[in-house]
């Protein structure tokens, strides 16, 4: 048995999955199930409340996140023993802390600063 054999043995027990032809094929029809859906939404007006379609785009684009993750890069609890999983998790906790927060912070100074603004818009032209 060659050295290079024996490395790429080893490389299949680390209990990462390995995608097959059927799995990619899966992942690439879901991938495009959920394109064309946000696209038909839009193209065709299907819902009258414009928030309640970028509500839906953004639902189904967090579904096309962990399609992606679960065909294509191959992430579960098994690979790599769990710590692509927990990586992913404080990635998600980091990202959601720093986006509330910036939301909260622009609603804040909206909310504080604004007012003032539009009241003397109303002078200036009324």
């Amino acid at each position: 048995m060659s050295a290079h054999s024996h490395a790429h043995d080893d490389h299949h027990g680390d209990g990462a999955s390995h995608g097959t032809f059927k799995s990619y094929l899966i992942g690439f029809i879901l991938s495009v199930i959920l394109t064309a859906i946000p696209f038909w939404l839009v193209m065709d007006s299907v819902l009258d409340s414009k928030v309640a379609t970028a509500l839906w785009i953004m639902g189904l684009g967090v579904v096309q996140i962990v399609v992606h993750m679960v065909y294509f890069l191959h992430m579960n609890t098994k690979s790599e023993g769990g710590w692509n999983m927990l990586a992913l998790i404080f990635t998600i906790v980091i990202v959601a802390i720093a986006i509330a927060g910036s939301l909260w912070v622009m609603y804040h100074l909206n909310t504080n600063m604004m007012p003032q603004m539009d009241h003397e818009m109303i002078k200036s032209f009324g």
